[in-house]
């Protein structure tokens, strides 16, 4: 059984990829610069986990904390002045957790050229309590064809995540057992 369905057997509702959906705009300054002048990753990568957040917080209805964050991919520089748009749905949900993708684009600030996609990246959150135990999460309801994508390809990245843990604890058990500490 897939956790979407075990979701579904929960009896949440389930809640349709726009009603979680955010954008989220930032002005990049001198500050947000790296020691070349152009957007630091770290800043973009707040902005992507602040994005994920809200909406993992929409999703859920309550707190979610980030639990991974993968293929974090930059395209292009961000440069002082430019209008950063960080866009983030959900793509997928398991019983407690959710996939958000989040794509970055960049408007130029002395430029007339439409937006242009300088990043994009997976993150991972699970909904808690006020305890910060995990609690359960409505199942995403796709509403179009590019939804129903993006929660197939969610599955895939999540097979490869649990299969690269599996295979890390496999490795350092193994090590362990010839006596070998890292």
């Amino acid at each position: 059984m897939t956790d979407q369905a075990r979701s579904a057997e929960s009896e949440i509702p389930g809640k349709p990829t726009s009603a979680s959906r955010t954008a989220l705009s930032h002005i990049m300054t001198a500050v947000d610069t790296n020691l070349y002048g152009t957007g630091h990753g770290g800043v973009i990568m707040k902005l992507v986990d602040d994005a994920a957040g809200a909406v993992a917080g929409r999703h859920s209805g309550g707190p979610a904390v980030t639990a991974s964050m993968d293929e974090m991919v930059f395209l292009e520089p961000v440069r002082i002045g430019d209008l950063v748009h960080v866009y983030a749905q959900c793509n997928w949900t398991g019983r407690t957790s959710m996939e958000i993708g989040v794509r970055v684009m960049a408007e130029r600030w002395n430029e007339s050229t439409p937006a242009q996609q300088v990043g994009s990246a997976y993150l991972v959150f699970a909904a808690v309590d006020a305890e910060g135990r995990t609690r359960p999460v409505p199942p995403v309801l796709p509403e179009s064809a590019m939804d129903e994508r993006r929660i197939q390809e969610a599955q895939i990245r999540r097979t490869h995540r649990l299969a690269r843990r599996r295979a890390i604890k496999e490795l350092r058990e193994s090590r362990a057992a010839e006596g070998i500490r890292d």
